[in-house]
């Protein structure tokens, strides 16, 4: 005898068992899942946890106290779906600048608009992702409109046809950009649709006083004085206010 252990029988080196990769493996089995979804018997095993709009059992009715913040007719829910609706149009509008390089000027300038945008106006159309891409069609094409001076009508008047050609002609609107309309082709706008929309927009801007509207930034702070963000960032880490 060697004196080896046979890794055969060692119980330091089991037998290998075949690894599973079927659908379902590692969850719990068919029964469990409809047990649980009856009578919700596995939950939440974290100490801290709370469990809000569970029944106490299939039979029992949910209490009234829970019934009501499931209406948001309790005190602690006032406003929330408002409030989830204003996060959903900024979280949206934020996503889709990104998706098309805008600038963060331009991107603030849509997420002011449309944070505090009322989208009944819109009708049918009210989507928060077909509005936010007219949102985006306005604030864009009307910088590059008054970096041109296309915005200026006296001034256009007093042009001689031959520059005031040349001026449209360097003019690209955002809808003339492949991923741009790729976007509104994806949420059914075309351009009849984006032109009727935008002049919805404008009126709703001018009725709820949304004009020069941008997100984060204060249109009455006086810009001679040094901003607090950036006194902030010029102090030491270990002096900073946030500082620990």
């Amino acid at each position: 005898m060697t004196g080896v252990p046979d890794p055969a029988v060692d119980d330091r080196h089991p037998p290998e068992r075949p690894f599973s990769q079927r659908p379902g493996d590692s969850v719990v089995s068919r029964a469990d899942l409809q047990r649980d979804e009856t009578v919700r018997r596995w939950g939440p095993v974290t100490p801290s946890a709370t469990q809000i709009g569970r029944a106490e059992s299939p039979d029992a009715d949910l209490s009234e106290n829970v019934r009501r913040l499931h209406e948001e007719r309790h005190s602690a829910m006032a406003g929330h779906s408002k409030r989830v609706h204003r996060l959903d149009k900024v979280r949206i509008s934020h996503a889709l600048c990104n998706d098309l390089s805008l600038t963060p000027w331009q991107r603030d300038c849509v997420i002011g608009i449309m944070a505090d945008l009322d989208l009944t106006a819109f009708g049918s159309q009210r989507a928060i992702p077909k509005v936010a891409l007219v949102v985006i069609r306005h604030v864009v094409d009307r910088e590059r409109e008054h970096y041109l001076g296309l915005d200026d009508q006296e001034w256009i008047n007093d042009l001689p046809p031959e520059r005031l050609t040349d001026l449209y002609d360097q003019f690209r609107s955002v809808t003339d950009e492949d991923r741009f309309t790729e976007l509104a082709e994806r949420h059914g706008l075309d351009v009849t649709s984006l032109n009727r929309l935008r002049r919805t927009l404008k009126e709703q801007i001018d009725e709820q006083d949304l004009e020069g509207a941008v997100y984060g930034r204060n249109p009455y702070r006086d810009p001679n004085l040094p901003s607090l963000t950036e006194r902030r960032d010029d102090l030491p880490a270990d002096e900073r206010p946030d500082a620990e």
